[in-house]
């Protein structure tokens, strides 16, 4: 016996032009599975996910015939609800902030950079680093370097020296002429022309290799005894723990 076609799962009938099609959509997202409409998904028309689901279908079809879109499927949820019911999420802000861009939601992705998570991570500091020079060439040197001596170790470290002022830059050139050190392997961060202190930067160095997966503690970097400078004003000690 024949299945007519409106009894078929939308997401089985990829060949066919999506207007013509049942208004209820089944999704697979990245192992998570939804429910809803055609309209819902259509909602901003100049999304990507509206774009996914005009016209002839752009997406490929799991095995029981639901559209699959290789995205996490934990923040689907809240861009769905948004598109429901306008309703901005209030968890996981990061996440679906992400997932709106990725979408290209705009209504969301301009309402979720209002919120004080967003605002201040992009406006304040994202802007602060911003000024900082080679900020994130930087931060990928540290990394290299305390994986360089991690070997046979439990912790490695990472001497950084930072100079907020230009006129701070050659005092530090001073000092670090004075240390006992490899001076290769001294990453240097600074100056900039910013209201953060060097305090702020430290804790954003702790911030963003700490969100790339490592254990890491700072601390002033004591010299030796004779040290012509107090080399706690522009040297500290970045500790990578292993295990």
């Amino acid at each position: 016996m024949s299945i007519s076609s409106e009894h078929k799962p939308l997401g089985k009938q990829v060949t066919g032009s999506l207007h013509t099609l049942s208004p209820i959509v089944e999704l697979n997202v990245g192992g998570e599975m939804y429910t809803t409409t055609l309209s819902t998904l259509k909602k901003h028309s100049g999304s990507k996910l509206a774009e996914m689901f005009t016209g002839q279908p752009k997406l490929r079809t799991d095995s029981e015939g639901r559209f699959f879109i290789d995205r996490p499927g934990t923040y689907f949820k809240y861009i769905l609800e948004y598109l429901r019911s306008n309703q901005v999420p209030t968890q996981c802000i990061q996440d679906v902030y992400k997932e709106a861009l990725f979408y290209n939601i705009e209504p969301l992705i301009k309402q979720l950079e209002d919120s004080p998570q967003i605002f201040g991570e992009l406006v304040a500091r994202k802007q602060f680093l911003a000024r900082v020079p080679n900020y994130s060439e930087n931060i990928e040197l540290m990394i290299r370097i305390a994986r360089a001596e991690a070997v046979a170790s439990r912790r490695s470290s990472v001497i950084v020296c930072v100079v907020r002022t230009e006129e701070d830059v050659a005092r530090c050139q001073d000092a670090l002429n004075s240390l006992d050190m490899d001076k290769k392997s001294v990453v240097k961060f600074g100056p900039w022309k910013a209201a953060p202190s060097i305090s702020d930067l430290l804790d954003c160095i702790q911030m963003d290799v700490e969100a790339k997966g490592y254990k890491i503690s700072f601390q002033p970097h004591v010299a030796e005894k004779g040290f012509r400078f107090k080399s706690h004003d522009f040297f500290y000690k970045f500790l990578f723990t292993w295990w």
